[in-house]
């Protein structure tokens, strides 16, 4: 870092801490000023008889003031030093505040809002002064957690209100005035000035001349910054403005209810400033922008979608549903977007000081100026968006447009730098790229790993055995999320009945046949994703898209009037969990050596399978108590008088999937050598041996997950008396573990041996299925059933562990015959990829069988009033399988006999 940034050495860190704690305590007593009129300006809108346009003018008056001063605010705390600047800002701020209290026209009200909104600039003094007493390393987490002051807003809305109904909002503005003047006393005598402001004005320096400072404001990029602020800072403060009107009229709440709600938002995007700065500081700013826009994005889109209804036209008739989100769900959704916002305004100015370290106080104060605007701007467009299209929700639609095109601008203009650094060029871009240079330094990503070489022993257990262990245990659970997200409609279409909703047996069958076909769809797309995007990003985005159907789930099953549609739709997304398996099983392959590549596998398909077994295990258990509370939403009384949440059914997984994509993002790593483009990928469409592992693996995982989908409600149609639901669980928990547990033997006796028997094994428990089946109505015949049916579970995992461990070896194997050109590290590359592709490609293929074995039980029971048709053809699949796996494997003339006869 350059000269300018290292710290004076009489600079202690108990300076450091002082500077820091007096910045954030007057920054927020200056915010609470800032936003007094999201309360007040309530009461003077009633007083007044305002529009909603005037109103709008009349909140963001204070924010127009202290956005233009923040430029000239920040260059003279550079020329002057924060103790002087700070002090003088809060003294005129606080008189101004105190002569709102005689205005009595709108006017009047307008011009003392302007002296208000001077305590917006106390932002970029608190910036400069901060940052030039922190070392690069620490101004991410300094500026943030200066920046946590923002939540004098929520200040404003959490006590205001009780001052104003107490004592009327005169009250709230004597009080607001004489705790900023007091504040302004306080800091003047206890900060102090920078020692190097000190030293430069005892040797008669001349300060930087205001064209320098000005310099950088000619950077397209600085204009860049700016726009993010203006939806991180901007939007945080229009909002903030604009919610507690908002509640009132649109959820017809009091005032008080209004504050608290609004205070959350501003909690929210006020303290998880510090952690964005230490996110910041740790991981890098951009990475932290992609996450604060993205997020906002979905979280938008929630808010922006206004109440609707619907009206489908069908063969019986209209068909009309509506849409709603209620106050709790509201402002839930309010405080994860200001989460991601609080995280956003801290990593803008991050980036500030790495780029500019010469210039923090023009170009922080441009960007905090342009941030502010939108705060001044904003709820203006708020409106006369309002006045325009009479829709509340407009207000999210318009801050979805600016993040969206925020983002496009973000990674369009990183990918040209990215080019700049590469090419070198002329003297500007070579300042250019030095400067990307830096930032690029703070950024660096240690999550790709460029040396990996898992086939050589002391590479393994010195250094991958730690870093392939830890991306697995994240890959699990990750995985385990995934299943109980795709096979929640193997419990959930057996209890819709019960709640209202009218749907028959073939219908129920669809719901849970739905997202065994969309899965087993997803998972051919996400067989080639994690060469082409890293196991890293794709994990946190696939696990992230379970979102979608697990809040959809918990709006759609609360009231029976949902038309079947939306939930053939809801089934369809399910399958998104479907598609993590190919993509999970492909990334997983990569980090491992061939001896231990089957048990690897084995623990993540094994234990991620787990996952159908804990869904069918908890769904039951959290739908019959209020999990979430009124945020969840009313129960449901079913056919005999007891309560269901049947919400809880989607709802439960939420936090757990936000937390496992977390864990993916910061902990997982992705492998350089293991990217490939789908052309790379896509010769194993051209391989034999391929198309054979596909139906060999839809014998062993596609009767797994099948079986997974359908045996509740096969259990419940062909034994009602017996409640099966409470033993659901128990044949994917041993299906699972079965996998897990097993890897260990093909690895030892080789995966085709152990393949042949388990389709012999299945074979005979599908017979004794269809006996049972038969005598459903003899004593003890459910217990058989369940007893085959538990035999099946535990030998589709066994199977499922030993076909995936066949794959390496058979590719091993094919790829020097096929490719006689490659040698040593290129033809191991080759092996690794062909055989990561066929796992993933042969993992898609096989979870049709999720959508084929409940539709064939459907069909099955529709045509004959049997389950016994679609079993008998099971057991001749199996059969075929059996032979398959003999002739071209296991026997004498078998591609992969001498090579598991050598492990043994």
């Amino acid at each position: 870092m350059k000269d300018a940034m290292t710290l004076p050495a009489n600079v202690t860190r108990s300076d450091q801490n002082r500077a820091l704690t007096l910045s954030t305590i007057a920054f927020t007593a200056c915010f609470a000023v800032w936003t007094i009129f999201s309360i007040i300006g309530v009461a003077i809108k009633e007083e007044l008889d305002l529009s909603d346009f005037q109103f709008g003018v009349l909140v963001a008056t204070p924010v127009l003031t202290g956005s233009l001063t923040r430029l000239i605010l920040g260059v003279w705390t550079e020329r002057y030093g924060g103790r002087l600047v700070f002090t003088l800002q809060m003294l005129l701020t606080a008189l101004a505040t105190w002569l709102l209290t005689l205005a009595s026209t709108y006017p009047m009200y307008l011009l003392a809002a302007l002296g208000i909104g001077l305590a917006g600039g106390s932002f970029i003094i608190g910036v400069t002064y901060v940052s030039s007493w922190y070392e690069p390393e620490m101004q991410g987490t300094a500026l943030g957690i200066f920046g946590a002051g923002n939540v004098g807003a929520a200040v404003t809305k959490f006590l205001a209100p009780f001052v104003l109904v107490a004592f009327g909002w005169h009250a709230v503005a004597y009080v607001w005035a004489a705790a900023l003047v007091l504040m302004a006393v306080i800091f003047y005598f206890s900060a102090k000035d920078h020692p190097k402001l000190v030293e430069d004005k005892a040797a008669g320096k001349k300060p930087i001349s205001f064209a320098e400072q000005f310099k950088p404001l000619n950077d397209i990029r600085v204009w860049r910054f700016s726009l993010y602020y203006f939806f991180v800072f901007g939007g945080f403060v229009a909002l903030a403005l604009w919610l507690p009107n908002y509640l009132v009229e649109v959820y017809e709440v009091d005032l008080k209810t209004a504050g608290m709600a609004a205070a959350a938002f501003s909690l929210s995007a006020s303290l998880f400033r510090a952690y964005g700065g230490h996110l910041s500081d740790r991981f890098g700013a951009r990475s932290v922008m992609y996450w604060t826009f993205g997020f906002s994005l979905v979280m938008l889109f929630m808010l922006s979608y206004p109440p609707t209804q619907y009206i489908i036209e069908t063969k019986e008739g209209p068909l009309t549903f509506a849409t709603e989100m209620g106050l709790w769900p509201f402002v839930v959704t309010l405080f994860v977007l200001g989460f991601f916002m609080s995280l956003g305004k801290a990593a803008v100015y991050k980036h500030i000081p790495v780029y500019y370290p010469h210039h923090v106080g023009s170009v922080g104060g441009l960007v905090g100026m342009i941030g502010g605007l939108g705060g001044f701007v904003l709820p203006i467009i708020f409106g006369v968006m309002m006045d325009l299209t009479h829709i509340y929700t407009s207000c999210f639609a318009v801050l979805f447009a600016v993040v969206l095109g925020s983002l496009v601008w973000m990674h369009y203009a990183i990918g040209k730098e990215e080019k700049l650094i590469a090419a070198g060029g002329p003297e500007r871009d070579q300042e250019l790229a030095a400067e990307q240079r830096m930032a690029a330094t703070a950024e660096a990503d240690s999550r790709v790993l460029t040396d990996w070489r898992p086939e050589e022993p002391e590479f393994w257990r010195d250094t991958g055995h730690k870093i392939a262990r830890r991306n697995l245990w994240i890959s699990i659970p990750a995985l385990l999320l995934a299943f109980s997200v795709w096979m929640v409609w193997s419990i959930v279409v057996a209890k819709l009945p019960s709640i209202g909703f009218d749907f028959n047996p073939s219908q129920l069958f669809w719901l849970a046949a739905l997202p065994g076909l969309s899965g087993a769809t997803f998972r051919i797309f996400y067989s080639f994703m994690v060469p082409i995007f890293g196991g890293r990003l794709w994990t946190t985005l696939s696990t992230a898209s379970l979102l979608l159907p697990a809040i959809g789930m918990g709006y759609a099953v609360q009231n029976p009037d949902t038309p079947f549609i939306v939930f053939l739709i809801l089934a369809l997304l399910c399958g998104l969990g479907g598609g993590n398996f190919a993509s999970s099983m492909a990334n997983i392959a990569f980090f491992f050596p061939k001896d231990e590549k089957g048990n690897a596998l084995a623990l993540n398909a094994g234990l991620g399978n787990l996952g159908v077994s804990v869904m069918q295990f908890v769904v039951p258990l959290v739908i019959t108590v209020s999990v979430f509370g009124a945020i969840g939403g009313e129960p449901q009384k079913a056919d005999d008088g007891t309560l269901m949440w049947m919400q809880n059914a989607g709802f439960v997984w939420v936090p757990f999937i936000a937390l496992s994509a977390a864990a993916a993002w910061f902990g997982m790593n992705d492998i350089a050598e293991a990217k490939s483009s789908f052309s790379e990928q896509a010769v194993i469409f051209k391989r034999k041996h391929n198309w054979l592992m596909c139906i060999l693996y839809t014998g062993t995982f596609g009767s797994f997950i099948g079986y997974s989908a359908a045996f509740p409600l096969l259990a419940r149609l062909q034994f009602p008396e017996v409640n099966a639901l409470k033993l659901a669980f128990l044949g994917p928990l041993v299906g699972a573990l079965s996998r897990a547990a097993t890897g260990w033997i093909s690895d030892k006796y080789g995966g085709a041996r152990v393949t042949f028997w388990t389709f012999a094994g299945m074979i005979a428990a599908v017979y004794c299925v269809i006996h049972f089946v038969t005598n459903s109505d003899q004593p003890g015949a459910f217990w058989g059933f369940f007893a085959s049916f538990l035999a099946l579970f535990f030998l589709t995992g066994v199977g499922n562990a030993s076909t995936f461990q066949m794959i390496p070896n058979i590719m091993g194997s094919e790829i020097p015959r096929l490719m006689p050109n490659l040698r040593g590290e290129d033809l191991m590359r080759q092996v690794e990829r062909e055989s990561a592709a066929i796992i993933a490609f042969t993992s898609a293929i096989a979870a049709y069988g999720a959508f084929f074995i409940p539709k064939s039980y459907g069909t099955s029971i529709e045509l004959t009033g049997s389950p016994l048709a679609a079993l008998w053809c099971f057991l001749v699949f199996y059969i075929v399988c059996l032979l398959l796996t003999w002739y071209y494997y296991s026997s004498r003339r078998g591609l992969l006999y001498d090579i598991e006869r050598q492990k043994k």
